[in-house]
């Protein structure tokens, strides 16, 4: 720990500085708004439109073609089947769709009001459509298709056109259901197992299971239209449009998302200590956590159906219909605080269950590692996301932590280190920096820009290197912002070997939260009218060059199955340009081994790899899946999910090495593990399953086998010289 807490100590500057700047911003924009005859959403709307002309990186004019665009994209988030409004509908609200820009400049809101009062309407007739509909058995013998892109869909003209785009969009759902129960059938009679549940069902009797699935379907999501979609979520929903369209990455934070935000970044939450699952359209406890509220009460057993969900002695909400993520984002909530359950028991009674909210802390987000053994002995590091904790002076921080676990494979004589960065969206900048700074002695990280002014240069400002050893990285596209600062400083040192997919996300943009509104509580800094995540400085590499849309390009290039996905930075049309900008000045890592030579032999043996060749013809066919017509044909259907089973299945497969590795927790971890199993059957069971998916990835293997060639290299290199 002191080795650590010395490493750290001249990187807790940063810490401060954010939570100085932070504080600032606060106070300069909680008192802005419209005037004191304005609604709160109106003064919300006001006072969102300030904060982006004054400081977003760069704003787009707010004005009619603005509005335009943003009506067009907010009808299409509404409704996004063109199943809900009539074309009549949308011709109406087209009246205020140059009237956007001047309700967020303070006049009275029109737009959505009117959406809210032709939704309520439409949202009714709806519902007795698609339970008319479901009352008939449907044909699939008959060849027609459906188009499933929102993009290529029209509004019906009359209301026989919007039963038919009803009709279609059931009939497809009762025939994915339909089809999965044709195949149990089939699968139960293969095995002779005469107590199938499908298996003595004729197929008219199957066709008419899979429409009363899909009616208790339907029910359940229109029992959350009616419950969760209300005029202040159509709201929040207009908001989002409207700061997605200054940039993809800016977002209004309702005051109770904005503490979901919070508690994604810093690892840990307040709660009551008990995770719910949906079971037949219940919500059920599933776990207690040993130690927590729910636990220590003695009043919360495990199959409870949480009915209702009060705060303190507020009226409770029926939670009827709601998801899940919507019934713990009510029970969550600050710390010392009160939410009263009303608990359905497995006798039928009813009971109401008071609890004190306390911390939860999502262990399991945190970083881990593991000891790959082989011709060489490799450590293995999973970051999932930049975390840190800055409510307290020792909380969380993913750059310590990564610290701790370099620490302990240095005592293990690790001949190499992989960090698996995929999937890591990002996270806190200071903690990107920090973490770069265990592989680097002091210099330059990274070159933060705002809208006006000379860039910033942000430094690691200890000389001392934790780990001096082969690195190896890990990307893919879902590795986005403070990911890709790290893959991208670690490259331009030349400090280690990035591998993975043609290019990571491309997210090259900065966004602070900006609350504003009445104080709530102002520890966490919450407010009454919740916060804008907003874009104010862009980022660029220490080359100068920018990761915005075009990301980082690996040394090392991997094929998996999401290459042709369209979901990257650049396939967003609000997303803010690629630039660059001069060079910092930095010296480059004294790199042992030669870079080329490790390309050259990672290369050859991923050209040479059947596997990897057919995870990139497969790629390329699920790529163009999305933007195809789909057939309501029973025979076809069942050809085209036969094809597309088929693939995925044969990528899961492909995506696992012939020979599994040797994979084992570290000798440090072995006691807090066996513990662990002793006294929690299910977390040890979800490491386990960890250990064993790092023993057969394939892209994990090729890393070890980089490791390899840079050791072997560097070997060659050293015989070179003598």
């Amino acid at each position: 720990m002191t080795k650590i807490v010395q490493f750290m100590f001249k990187r807790k500057v940063w810490p401060i500085l954010l939570i100085v700047a932070f504080a600032g911003t606060f106070w300069a924009f909680r008192s802005n708004g419209a005037n004191g005859n304005a609604t709160t959403q109106e003064k919300i709307l006001t006072s969102l439109t300030q904060i982006i002309k004054e400081n977003h990186y760069d704003p787009k004019p707010i004005n009619d073609a603005f509005s335009k665009d943003v009506f067009k994209k907010y009808i299409d988030a509404i409704d996004p089947d063109r199943n809900i409004f009539l074309l009549s509908d949308v011709k109406e609200l087209r009246k205020f769709e140059t009237y956007i820009d001047d309700e967020m400049n303070g006049a009275q809101l029109k737009f959505v009001p009117l959406v809210n009062s032709i939704y309520a309407k439409r949202i009714v007739e709806a519902a007795e459509i698609y339970k008319q509909i479901l009352t008939k058995p449907f044909d699939f013998s008959v060849d027609e298709t459906i188009v499933l892109n929102s993009d290529k869909l029209d509004f019906g003209t009359n209301e026989a056109q919007r039963k038919d785009i009803w009709r279609k969009k059931l009939k497809y759902l009762t025939l994915d259901r339909y089809n999965d129960l044709l195949t149990q059938r089939d699968k139960s009679k293969e095995k002779k197992d005469s107590a199938g549940p499908s298996n003595n069902k004729s197929d008219k009797e199957l066709e008419v299971e899979a429409r009363e699935k899909v009616v208790k379907m339907m029910d359940k999501s229109f029992d959350r239209l009616k419950y969760k979609f209300n005029d202040d979520e159509r709201f929040n929903l207009f908001v989002n449009t409207i700061t997605n369209y200054f940039d993809p990455h800016s977002d209004y934070f309702p005051p109770i998302e904005k503490r979901a935000f919070d508690e994604q970044m810093s690892g840990k939450f307040y709660g009551i200590g008990a995770s719910l699952r949906e079971e037949e359209s219940n919500i059920k406890v599933a776990t207690l956590i040993t130690g927590s509220p729910a636990w220590k009460s003695g009043e919360v057993k495990v199959g409870d159906v949480v009915m209702k969900v009060a705060q303190g002695m507020d009226e409770p909400v029926d939670v009827s219909g709601y998801a899940v993520t919507d019934a713990v984002t009510l029970i969550r909530g600050n710390k010392g605080t009160e939410v009263r359950l009303t608990l359905k028991k497995e006798d039928g009674t009813l009971k109401v269950v008071s609890l004190v909210r306390d911390e939860i802390v999502l262990d399991e987000s945190y970083v881990r590692s593991a000891i790959i053994k082989g011709k060489e002995k490799i450590g293995y590091i999973f970051l999932q996301d930049f975390y840190a904790d800055f409510e307290k002076p020792n909380g969380a921080r993913c750059a310590q932590d990564v610290a701790r676990e370099l620490i302990k494979l240095k005592a293990e004589n690790v001949d190499g280190v992989i960090l698996d960065l995929r999937g890591n969206g990002g996270g806190y900048l200071v903690e990107a920096i920090n973490l770069v700074g265990l592989f680097i002695p002091e210099g330059p990280v990274v070159q933060v820009k705002e809208k006006v002014g000379k860039p910033t240069v942000m430094s690691d400002n200890n000389k001392a290197v934790l780990y001096t050893g082969p690195l190896a990285v890990i990307i893919n596209e879902t590795s986005a912002s403070a990911t890709e600062i790290f893959a991208a400083a670690i490259q331009d040192y030349g400090r280690g070997v990035i591998l993975g997919s043609s290019s990571s996300y491309g997210k090259g943009t900065v966004q602070r939260q900006i609350p504003f509104g009445k104080p709530i509580d102002m520890f966490t800094g919450r407010t009454e009218f919740g916060s804008i995540k907003l874009t104010l400085q862009k980022y660029y590499r220490i080359n100068g060059g920018s990761t915005q849309l075009k990301g980082v390009t690996p040394d090392i290039v991997m094929p998996d199955e999401y290459e042709f996905m369209k979901f990257k930075e650049k396939d967003n049309l609000n997303s803010l340009p690629w630039d660059e900008i001069a060079q910092s000045s930095y010296k480059k890592w004294e790199t042992p081994y030669d870079l080329k030579t490790v390309q050259a032999s990672s290369e050859k043996r991923i050209a040479e790899n059947r596997a990897f060749s057919l995870i990139k013809t497969n790629a390329e066919w699920l790529g163009k899946q999305n933007d195809r017509v789909y057939s309501l044909k029973l025979s076809k259907y069942q050809d085209e999910q036969k094809k597309l089973r088929e693939t995925l299945k044969q990528n899961d497969e492909l995506a696992k090495l012939a020979t599994i590795m040797m994979v084992t927790p570290l000798a440090a971890d072995k006691m807090k593990y066996d513990t662990a199993a002793s006294s929690n059957k299910d977390k040890a069971e979800r490491y386990n399953a960890w250990l064993k998916f790092v023993s057969g990835d394939i892209y994990i293997g090729e890393a070890t086998n980089v490791i390899g060639d840079m050791i072997t290299s560097t070997n060659i290199k050293v015989a070179a010289n003598k």
